[in-house]
């Protein structure tokens, strides 16, 4: 490292930014704006809309300085340079300190959206933990996704119109469970170097895209079923969905993982657009 470098990682921008990447901002954001949309479809009024965003970005928040705190070691052990902690561009205790604020607020603007919606949402954020904590390296690895997923459709609808219906949380469950597999995918390696053993370790690299498509094909039907859409929407949706399963299982390299993203992403958006 250059003289240069060293004092740029020192300034308080760069720690600033850092501190940000430690959150893991893709899965964040993601996660955020699949709240924000549903909220949207659930008759949240403004108000209760920007309390429901910011409950679920403070929970995500939470979640991803936790997972890296926790990792840190690990992540030192294998030379993670993309974890900010383990490279040295954020520190600990601005992670930790982040990450308190971070609970302290998701607590309070989760039970502002209403005393039973909001330990939904405190249970779907204890769910993150507990993968953080150690369920990542067991069989049930995937059971925390399901539920803080599962339980975040809860969330939305409890805190607006009332109960959603039935198909919310289950495709959002299977939804959570897929993105799992996948989310794990490119870190298999390191993952083995440190004794990470979860579901989709178990399942091995061959398996983990299609497995994937499954779990997300059947996302895609419970959506299909429960929302009931025009004719010509399930034609479309079905066949789009089922051509994407088909390269997940025959194509070579990236293709079934592309592909099995994509999939993903088409549960996303069908989940907000027929809600």
């Amino acid at each position: 490292m250059t003289a240069d470098q060293a004092r740029d990682r020192e300034t308080p921008a760069a720690g600033l930014r850092g501190l940000a990447g430690a959150t893991h901002p893709g899965p964040a954001l993601a996660v955020t704006v699949l709240a924000g949309l549903l909220a949207v479809t659930a008759d949240v009024g403004p108000v209760r809309w920007v309390l429901v965003v910011g409950a679920v970005f403070s929970g995500q928040l939470s979640i991803g300085w936790s997972n890296d705190l926790i990792d840190l070691a690990r992540d030192r052990q294998t030379g993670r340079a993309d974890k900010p902690l383990a490279a040295g561009t954020a520190s600990a205790k601005q992670a930790r300190v982040a990450c308190a604020l971070a609970v302290v607020a998701c607590v309070g603007l989760s039970l502002a959206c209403g005393l039973v919606a909001g330990l939904v949402h405190l249970a779907c954020v204890a769910a993150g933990w507990a993968y953080n904590l150690g369920l990542k390296a067991t069989p049930w690895s995937w059971l925390p996704y399901a539920v803080a997923f599962g339980g975040l459709t809860v969330f939305v609808g409890l805190a607006g119109s009332g109960q959603p219906p039935w198909w919310w949380p289950t495709a959002a469950a299977l939804l959570g469970v897929g993105a799992h597999l996948l989310n794990v995918l490119p870190d298999l390696a390191d993952d083995a170097a440190t004794g990470v053993r979860g579901l989709p370790h178990r399942l091995g690299r061959r398996w983990i895209a299609p497995v994937a498509a499954l779990v997300l094909v059947t996302a895609s039907a419970v959506i299909l079923v429960g929302a009931s859409p025009a004719v010509p929407v399930v034609g479309t949706v079905s066949g789009v969905v089922l051509t994407l399963a088909v390269v997940v299982l025959v194509a070579p390299g990236r293709w079934p993982f592309v592909a099995a993203i994509v999939i993903a992403l088409v549960d996303a958006v069908l989940l907000v657009l027929v809600s």
